[in-house]
C-alpha cells in the first residue's frame, strides 16, 4: 500500500503544479479537492448472482477550467481519483422447498457471497456545463466525462467466512489492470469569495472487463480461492455509484469573466412583411383588371 500512495500523491502533486503554473492574475482555473463514499457492482455476462458492494470510498483532485466567452458554457478539465470499486458475487447457494398455495413446491435459494474489492487509480477527461443562480452565489453543473484507470491492488474476502480472505494476485493472462469507460453527474456549488463548497453525485459506467475473457483465461483450475469463478465471465465491467463533498480554490480573485459580459436585448421588428409590396400582386391584379375592362368595351 505504500508504493500506491506514493503514486497517488506524485500524481496528485505534479497536477496541483501544472495548475499552478497555467493560471494568470485573470486566469478561469479552479482547483478542488473531493471526497465521499457510493456503491460499486459488477455487470457479468453471462449473468450472475451479484449484489452491490456498499461503502466505496472515494477522493482526489479537480482542475477545470472556464472560458473566458460566455457562448462556451461551462468548463473542460481533469480528474485525478483514488476510488474503491469491487463487486459481491454469489458464488454457492443451498436450497431448501417450500409449500405454495397451490399445492406445489417451490424453491428457496441462499446465496454464498464471495467479496472482492478493486483500489484503482482514475483519470476522467470532463466537461462541465453550468449555470449560476442567486447572483452568481450558486452554481449548479452536469458532468460528462470519458475516463480511463489503472488498477493499483485487490484483495478478496468470502462473506460467509468459509475460506480466509487475503490479497487478490494479479495474472497477466487472467486480469486487466488498465480500464476505461464513461461518467456522468449533476451537483452544485456555494461560492463564498473564492471558496467553493459543493455536492455532487456520479455514475461510473465501465466499458473495459476487470477479467479477460474466455478466450485468454477459461477457468480456475490451476487458481486459488482468490479467483471464485468457475468459468471465467465473457463480460465483467465495474460500475459505481458516488456521493462526494466539496472544496475548491478560484484563481480569479475577481470573478469569473462571463458574470460581467452584458448581452445585448433583441429588438423587436416594428416593420411588417408587405406581401404585395414583395410580389407585386398589386400591379399584376390591376394589369390584368384593365385589360378585362378594355375588352367589355369593344
Amino acid at each position: 500500500m505504500r508504493r500506491e500512495h506514493k503514486i497517488i500523491v506524485r500524481v496528485a502533486l505534479l497536477l496541483v503544479v501544472m495548475a499552478t503554473l497555467s493560471t494568470r492574475v485573470t486566469a478561469q482555473h479552479t482547483l478542488t479537492l473531493t471526497g465521499g463514499t457510493g456503491v460499486a457492482t459488477a455487470r457479468f455476462y453471462p449473468s450472475e448472482v451479484t449484489k452491490w458492494m456498499w461503502g466505496s470510498e472515494t477522493f482526489g483532485l479537480s482542475w477545470r477550467f472556464y472560458s473566458e466567452k460566455p457562448r462556451f458554457v461551462g468548463a473542460i478539465g481533469i480528474d485525478l481519483e483514488y476510488m474503491e470499486r469491487g463487486f459481491n458475487f454469489g458464488y454457492a447457494y443451498s436450497s431448501e422447498y417450500i409449500d405454495t398455495p397451490d399445492g406445489d413446491k417451490k424453491e428457496k435459494r441462499t446465496y454464498y457471497f464471495y467479496n472482492r474489492k478493486v483500489n484503482t487509480l482514475m483519470l476522467p477527461l470532463v466537461w462541465q456545463p453550468h449555470f449560476y443562480v442567486a447572483r452568481n452565489r450558486l452554481r449548479i453543473f452536469i458532468e460528462a466525462a470519458v475516463v480511463f484507470s489503472y488498477n493499483l491492488s485487490s484483495h478478496y474476502e468470502y462473506l460467509d467466512n468459509r475460506y480466509p480472505a487475503g490479497k487478490y494476485e494479479w495474472k497477466v493472462p487472467r486480469d486487466n489492470r488498465f480500464g476505461y469507460g464513461l461518467s456522468g453527474g449533476l451537483g452544485f456549488a456555494v461560492l463564498v469569495h473564492q471558496v467553493e463548497i459543493g455536492l455532487k453525485a456520479k455514475y461510473n459506467f465501465g466499458y473495459s472487463d476487470i477479467m479477460k475473457n474466455r478466450n485468454k483465461y477459461y477457468s480456475n483450475s490451476t487458481d486459488g480461492r482468490e479467483n471464485p469463478f468457475y468459468y471465467t465471465p465473457l463480460r465483467s465491467p465495474l460500475d459505481n455509484i458516488n456521493v462526494m463533498l466539496t472544496v475548491g480554490w478560484r484563481f480569479n480573485k475577481r470573478g469569473f469573466d462571463e458574470w460581467f459580459v452584458v448581452r445585448k436585448k433583441r429588438e423587436k421588428r416594428l416593420d411588417s412583411f408587405n406581401f404585395s409590396a414583395q410580389t407585386g400582386a398589386n400591379s399584376s391584379s390591376n394589369n390584368s383588371s384593365g385589360g378585362r375592362q378594355g375588352t367589355g368595351r369593344r
